[in-house]
């Protein structure tokens, strides 16, 4: 199945580090998506959830050293795909969670991109 691309996504940028966030927000803009963030704290991405209007998300493990469960929790029980994005490998993730995808910092461009048409275009 070939993945999607006229179809503009909204992702929320979960983030808490400006200098990262730039870097993903540069690389999205040019595959056809709408950065919704980015959010920098678990409170900024919940209000952000509870707006609505989000296709899927990148979600960092940890912002400003409060773990983001109860972001990952809203992801889920508004059926809003996910990856993980995070330096700390499986072991921190959300043990609800242990079974999403993750992008391991540092990632690159490539690999994020084929994050994103797999787990929210639907592409192979």
């Amino acid at each position: 199945m070939e993945a999607d691309r006229s179809k503009p996504l909204r992702i929320l940028l979960v983030e808490d580090e400006p200098l990262v966030a730039m870097a993903i927000e540069d690389s999205l803009e040019v595959q056809n998506v709408v950065v919704v963030g980015p959010a920098g704290t678990v409170a900024e991405a919940l209000d952000l959830i509870a707006k609505g209007g989000i296709d899927a998300a990148l979600l960092d493990v940890t912002l400003r050293g409060e773990r983001v469960d109860s972001v990952a929790d809203a992801l889920g029980a508004e059926g809003i795909p996910f990856v993980f994005t995070t330096g700390h490998g499986a072991a921190g993730l959300p043990r609800t969670h242990q079974n999403r995808p993750v992008l391991t910092k540092p990632f690159r461009e490539v690999e994020m991109t084929d994050a994103i048409d797999r787990y929210f275009r639907g592409g192979a």
